[in-house]
């Protein structure tokens, strides 16, 4: 992923976990016990300490992102709140994944696809996560609605669901289910076909 001017990954530190409904977000992503859970370009982690909860101790979380800074967050908390099933990593989301082919059940990008679209490494992202994922298995993308912000990114740079669609269709994703889950925030699940 590149980086902006102060070094950090583009959107580092930065999170939308505050900015939805999350008890809806988990409803919507269905995860089970046991399941393999992947946050990629997790910043800090929310996302993975609250399913870390939900998959369970037979359950997998893996956070993964460019941000060395925001993956010790994540480890940090983990370690104080004495969960297990968490697997945090430093590692490019546009290139290969420290991850085994088919392992992931459900793959959430919150409100980073547009990132990896500005950074012009979008399809490496995609190809990558088409890799990880399970057949059957589901992609969640979260997204800023393409209106004016704030909060988010310009107008400009947001994704609508039908640019999500023509950027997933070609690595095997075919839409299951779209829902909006904050005021300026919406959530496409896909399925690997």
């Amino acid at each position: 992923m590149d980086s902006n001017n102060d070094g950090k990954p583009t959107g580092a530190g930065k999170s939308s976990y505050d900015l939805i409904d999350v008890d809806l977000l988990f409803k919507e992503l269905d995860l089970q016990k046991g399941a393999a859970f992947l946050d990629l370009a997790c910043g800090s982690g929310a996302y993975c300490l609250a399913a870390s909860a939900i998959v369970g101790e037979k359950g997998r979380v893996y956070g993964v992102d460019l941000w060395a800074e925001g993956i010790e967050l994540l480890k940090d908390e983990a370690a104080d709140r004495d969960l297990t099933n968490i697997e945090a990593m430093v590692s490019d989301a546009g290139k290969r994944f420290p991850l085994d082919d088919h392992l992931i059940d459900v793959c959430l990008m919150a409100t980073v696809l547009h990132d990896f679209v500005e950074d012009n490494i979008d399809q490496a992202v995609l190809h990558e996560t088409a890799r990880v994922v399970k057949s059957d298995g589901v992609l969640a993308i979260m997204e800023f609605k393409k209106i004016d912000g704030p909060p988010g990114p310009p107008r400009h740079i947001r994704l609508s669901p039908g640019q999500v669609d023509d950027l997933l269709t070609p690595f095997g994703f075919k839409q299951i289910h779209f829902a909006e889950v904050g005021p300026s925030n919406y959530l496409l699940l896909y399925r690997k076909v």
